[in-house]
């Protein structure tokens, strides 16, 4: 049996009417492997024309399943360096400073252990502890070499970009509706929000938060010109003998995290670096997760622990309200 839950955020547009200037396009995208919908205010179709090629030019360049990809191109270079994307480039830098920063619980190179779980284009299956000690062998984001416009992958290792592709890509479309001249947007990538300034009339976007026991709200949040991405385990999973197993691996064990968390939300300026942690905060588990956000700043965060209980960090705590009244704020 397997659940998959397209949007583990939900948006709220509790709009009133509008005017000319603040009128409201939508358009819905199929790209990595998930539905996206875009919405902007007081812009046009060839904005939004605009913002649909985008997505497509990632999503041809990011898959790890096409084999006209980059990333494929990477991945069977044998070694070999290979010349690539400013694009690529970046989003590969950048996933490899987070990381470093999160003690490697973010490892774009754990693609050979997510694809023997089923979890990348496969049938799902439990891998026996043999295997996955042979491919962890291969695991080891610090071993991607770049140079001038070139990245080389020692023989083996692979790459790909889940945990960190839809954040891109929000941050990439709000990079182009600034360009347009677009003040006002909003964008749902799968799990992945992101919007631009305030709502038209000038009041903060309403996200509600997915409950990851059920298919309910955890709650409400009001944010403004920021991303917000929630990783759960109901997101994708499958069941074998009476266990279950989602897709979140700890790099550590090339096994589903256990780490006590099942859901963490992500709020920070960033699209890619919310994705990013969204996943290391929940390998992580709930201590260290805080003590990442103590030391390390720049986000929030909305933890939820395996009986339940929700911690939200103080710069949000004000912008959020639990669906059942009860949370822990960390200070």
């Amino acid at each position: 049996m397997k659940r998959i839950i397209t949007f583990t955020l939900l948006i709220c547009f509790l709009l009133s009417g509008c005017t000319k200037q603040n009128s409201k396009l939508t358009k819905t995208v199929l790209a990595m492997d998930t539905v996206m919908t875009l919405t902007i205010y007081g812009g046009t179709e060839q904005h939004m024309d605009e913002a649909g090629q985008l997505i497509k030019e990632l999503d041809d360049l990011l898959s790890a399943t096409k084999d006209s990809s980059e990333t494929n191109l990477i991945n069977t270079s044998h070694g070999a360096s290979i010349s690539v994307s400013d694009k690529m480039m970046h989003l590969i830098r950048r996933s490899v400073e987070l990381g470093d920063s999160t003690n490697g619980a973010l490892d774009i190179t754990l693609t050979p252990v997510i694809r023997a779980w089923g979890f990348l284009g496969g049938d799902h299956r439990v891998p026996d502890d043999s295997e996955l000690q042979t491919l962890l062998e291969k695991v080891d984001y610090s071993k991607i070499q770049t140079g001038d416009g070139t990245v080389a992958l020692p023989e083996g290792m692979e790459i790909s970009f889940g945990a960190v592709a839809k954040g891109y890509a929000g941050d990439l479309l709000m990079e182009l509706f600034s360009s347009q001249g677009i003040e006002s947007a909003i964008v749902t990538l799968g799990g992945n929000v992101q919007a631009l300034g305030l709502k038209p009339d000038g009041s903060k976007w309403n996200v509600a938060v997915q409950d990851p026991f059920s298919d309910g709200t955890l709650g409400m949040l009001q944010v403004d010109d920021k991303a917000v991405v929630t990783s759960g385990g109901y997101e994708r999973y499958f069941e074998q003998d009476g266990e279950t197993y989602w897709h979140i691996i700890d790099p550590a064990t090339g096994k589903p995290a256990g780490s006590g968390l099942v859901s963490v939300t992500i709020v920070c300026d960033s699209g890619v670096t919310a994705d990013g942690l969204s996943t290391a905060l929940f390998v992580m588990g709930l201590e260290d997760a805080i003590e990442y956000w103590k030391t390390n700043g720049g986000f929030d965060a909305v933890l939820v622990t395996d009986d339940g209980s929700v911690y939200v960090t103080k710069g949000i705590a004000g912008d959020f309200e639990p669906e059942n009244g009860q949370m822990q704020i960390i200070e």
